[in-house]
């Protein structure tokens, strides 16, 4: 079974971090890539993982809705026509909202999201669920198209709830929206929480009010939270994000093999070339500095520029400790090979200003 994806725009830039939450960049500024950069570089993906869990909160909503307006449409035929009950007139006035995984302040989903959230509010003491539910089943329940990437999908785990719920008989609950909210609290927001994550006690207060005592689970409750990491996480991760993919294709581990071994290998260079001249070696002798002086500067610059030219102009970039795949956004691909050929013109130049120097010396023999 597929999985639908929203088509991929040609951009001439960098995507936003919108467009990589919303799925609608590849590789290498994929939303796998940031989920990789910010649980392994940035240590925070707890952040990203409360964003994700919120917008799947949502879209469990929306399944909710969707599920009851034509369980309503199927029990009343005739809707167009007077007669027909508030709940079913509302939700005929409910029209199916796009599934989006934007930030909520954007105003045409916020205006979206406070229409469904409304709708659950007046909703709550009614008894109109989908007759085949199966209960309380966790966020695990959505259809596995409105779903943002979790953990099991990036793993390409076939057996995910989130996988197998695309069955027409898993049909969402009341119950299981309220379990979503309970579980988002539980997990990330309230003190001593096994993911807990930092937000202004204010809006941690509001939260907690909403759920616990108001009994509230409709998404508006998670807005204030959602829109302050959204926030937290542009100002503070993506940058670091686009420097590390769209300007680089290699990791932190890789970056200090590389260091060593670089060092390694100059000092190498540098020991056998003075040993060459100082030992009156012919110069056709000394043309094999080439390949330890060539290493030394490459493995550096490769350091400098957080850069692998060759990996670069092959089309390559790194996401785990020598694992690559394919750079697929065109406009990254670009950037990457304007920056390998510089990258590789200045260790030509160093390369070329040190072969001359240790092997044109004259030799002398001590």
């Amino acid at each position: 079974m597929t999985t639908e994806y929203q088509p991929v725009p040609i951009r001439d830039r960098l995507p936003t971090l919108f467009e990589v939450l919303s799925r609608r960049t590849t590789a290498p500024v994929d939303l796998f890539s940031f989920y990789i950069y910010m649980r392994d570089q940035q240590r925070s993906v707890d952040y990203l993982d409360f964003w994700l869990d919120v917008s799947q909160h949502m879209s469990l909503c929306r399944h909710y809705v969707r599920e009851l307006r034509r369980s309503v449409l199927v029990e009343t035929p005739e809707l167009e026509k007077a007669g027909s009950k508030r709940s079913s007139q509302v939700l005929e006035n409910l029209q199916d909202i796009r599934d989006a995984a934007g930030p909520s302040n954007y105003t045409e989903q916020r205006s979206q999201d406070a229409r469904l959230s409304a709708f659950l509010r007046s909703e709550s003491g009614s008894k109109h669920s989908p007759s085949n539910s199966h209960g309380s089943q966790g966020s695990g329940t959505t259809t596995g198209t409105e779903l943002p990437p979790r953990p099991s999908f990036m793993t390409g785990n076939s057996n995910s709830p989130a996988q197998a719920s695309q069955s027409p008989a898993h049909t969402v609950a009341r119950a299981d929206i309220r379990a979503s909210a309970e579980k988002i609290l539980y997990t990330y927001l309230l003190p001593g929480a096994e993911r807990e994550i930092i937000l202004p006690q204010s809006i941690l207060d509001d939260i907690v009010q909403a759920v616990e005592r108001q009994g509230r689970d409709d998404p508006e409750v998670f807005d204030p939270a959602k829109d302050y990491v959204f926030q937290a996480m542009e100002r503070d991760a993506f940058p670091g994000f686009l420097r590390a993919k769209a300007l680089g294709n290699i990791v932190p581990p890789s970056m200090m093999l590389r260091l060593i071994l670089g060092m390694l290998s100059l000092f190498g260079a540098f020991w056998a070339a003075f040993v060459l001249i100082f030992l009156n070696y012919s110069r056709a002798t000394r043309c094999w500095l080439i390949l330890p002086f060539t290493l030394g500067v490459y493995l550096l610059a490769s350091h400098q520029y957080m850069l692998d030219p060759l990996a670069a102009l092959a089309g390559l970039s790194e996401y785990t400790f020598f694992d690559f795949y394919r750079i697929r956004e065109p406009f990254v691909r670009r950037l990457l090979s304007k920056r390998a050929l510089m990258c590789l013109g200045w260790v030509t130049a160093i390369d070329a200003a040190l072969l001359c120097l240790f092997i044109f010396v004259p030799g002398k023999r001590l």
